[in-house]
């Protein structure tokens, strides 16, 4: 089988649990990856994580090299991505602390590459893009999800906006009205980028805010990090089960 990778958000520079064999700095034809490869097993699954972020989380939205980040785990050999991405809740069934799975998002974002098909070098390649999300994937994770007892939300559409900074109550209000659930910065171009490579991915969603205006509370990093470290441990077993039940054989 493939190595699975991890592609770990906000809160996530290192993947706990994960037995780590190799750490491999990664230059691409692309440029240089956020962070250095980590190469590991999880219940004997080989994983290959990747924060985002880069070290120390350093790197905002908007200034990460996603073709580098999606090229090296093309060239370490992996065929699957679960990206982690922390968001806030736009709709009612998706408050603080709830996981999701989306099945659909929203591009707001502007000024990224998106695509590995930019110059005549490469030619053109158009992908389809209909339904964003592996759905093998989702099911996968779904199901590791219902094995460790852990609440799940199955489908909803991610609002992918530029960052760094976070929506107006307006901006709230209008991606409400576009049947978006979720808001966050990063799962655009990364989500494009793995299609184009044909990477299976799916992103592991966790709410840590509500959008602006939905709620009376300020939204501080303060309780934006206090949201990540209590969905922390549901995330880390969730993933346990995730790659355990790869091992497992089909039937």
């Amino acid at each position: 089988m493939s190595e699975l990778a991890i592609i770990g958000g906000s809160g996530f520079g290192a993947f706990p649990g994960l037995e780590v064999r190799d750490t491999q700095p990664v230059e691409t034809r692309y440029g240089t990856t956020s962070a250095p490869l980590v190469h590991g097993l999880i219940h004997g699954q080989p994983v290959c994580f990747l924060a985002r972020h880069g070290p120390g989380h350093r790197l905002p939205p908007h200034r990460i090299n996603y073709r580098a980040n999606i090229q090296a785990l093309v060239d370490a050999g992996c065929s699957s991505v679960v990206a982690l991405g922390a968001v806030g809740g736009l709709h009612p069934g998706c408050p603080p602390g709830t996981l999701c799975v989306p099945d659909q998002l929203i591009d707001y974002t502007y000024g990224r590459v998106h695509s590995f098909f930019d110059d005549e070098s490469d030619g053109v390649r158009h992908v389809d893009f209909t339904e964003p999300y592996s759905e093998a994937l989702r099911q996968q994770l779904l199901t590791a999800a219902s094995a460790a007892r852990i609440a799940l939300r199955d489908g909803g559409t991610y609002a992918v906006t530029q960052g760094p900074r976070l929506e107006t109550a307006a901006e709230v209000r209008r991606m409400a009205r576009d049947g978006c659930d979720l808001v966050g910065m990063t799962a655009m171009p990364e989500a494009a980028l793995a299609r184009e490579r044909d990477l299976g991915y799916a992103t592991l969603a966790f709410v840590v805010n509500w959008g602006a205006g939905l709620s009376d509370e300020a939204i501080t990093m303060e309780a934006i990090n206090a949201q990540i470290e209590r969905c922390a441990d549901d995330i880390g077993r969730l993933l346990a089960v995730f790659a355990e039940q790869r091992t497992l054989p089909a039937g």
